[in-house]
């Protein structure tokens, strides 16, 4: 651990932290909105923990997923229109509670705050079986095809798991509209997945091999 990779880390958590809070209260015209202050805790809270196992445990992996700047054209613009479907998805939350317009039960926003801790528990496990993953799209020095554990049944399993907790988002915010935004979400993966295969079909040895091993990119049987 360094001093530069300690600060980088805690100075782009609070942003984070900051940024999500402001796009869900400000539209919603009040601190006094359970299900956003619900959001915050389950994303962030486990975040901070997790990043300070990685800050000891694995300095690298940390700094790797610290590193979102993408030089890929493609990925760029899944990058830019992520960003957009965040902004817009917890934009139309807030605006939603403000006015009172559809909301779910709270029943299906506990439901879905579950849904999402488990998906980062998945998520802290592909973690821990690829210590290569990186945000952005690139190939590290001695980077191995992992085949084991969760990239045994998917080979994208990161992106599976995001699926979970990106589209139990919404529903932790109780809404609907917001749901409906972040259906984008699917469409926009893969259009990521199919680009950094390419990608990795030319610059990681075993990939192709690895690809006909596992049929599967991101849900069994599906696709």
């Amino acid at each position: 651990m360094t001093l530069k990779l300690f600060i980088s880390a805690i100075t782009k958590f609070i942003f984070g932290v900051a940024l999500v809070g402001l796009l869900i209260f400000l539209p919603a015209g009040t601190l006094s909105f359970f299900n956003g202050w619900l959001l915050l805790g389950i994303l962030f809270i486990p975040m901070f923990f997790a990043g300070i196992v990685m800050m000891f445990k694995n300095p690298g992996l940390l700094k790797s997923r610290l590193n979102a700047k993408e030089k890929r054209k493609e990925q760029s613009l899944v990058v830019k229109l992520s960003g957009l479907m965040f902004v817009a998805g917890f934009v139309v939350a807030g605006i939603g509670f403000r006015f009172n317009l559809y909301t779910l039960p709270k029943g299906v926003s506990i439901g879905a705050a579950v849904v999402f801790l488990v998906a980062y528990i998945l998520y802290a496990e592909v973690l821990r079986e690829n210590t290569y993953l990186s945000r952005t799209i690139e190939v590290q020095e001695n980077q191995k095809v992992i085949d084991k554990g969760l990239y045994s049944i998917v080979r994208h399993p990161m992106y599976s798991v995001t699926l979970f907790l990106f589209l139990s988002m919404p529903l932790v915010l109780g809404s609907i509209y917001s749901f409906l935004i972040f259906l984008a979400y699917p469409c926009i993966i893969a259009k990521r997945i199919k680009d950094e295969e390419k990608f990795l079909e030319k610059e990681l040895d075993g990939y192709r091999e690895y690809k006909q091993k596992v049929k599967y990119r991101l849900i069994p049987f599906i696709w």
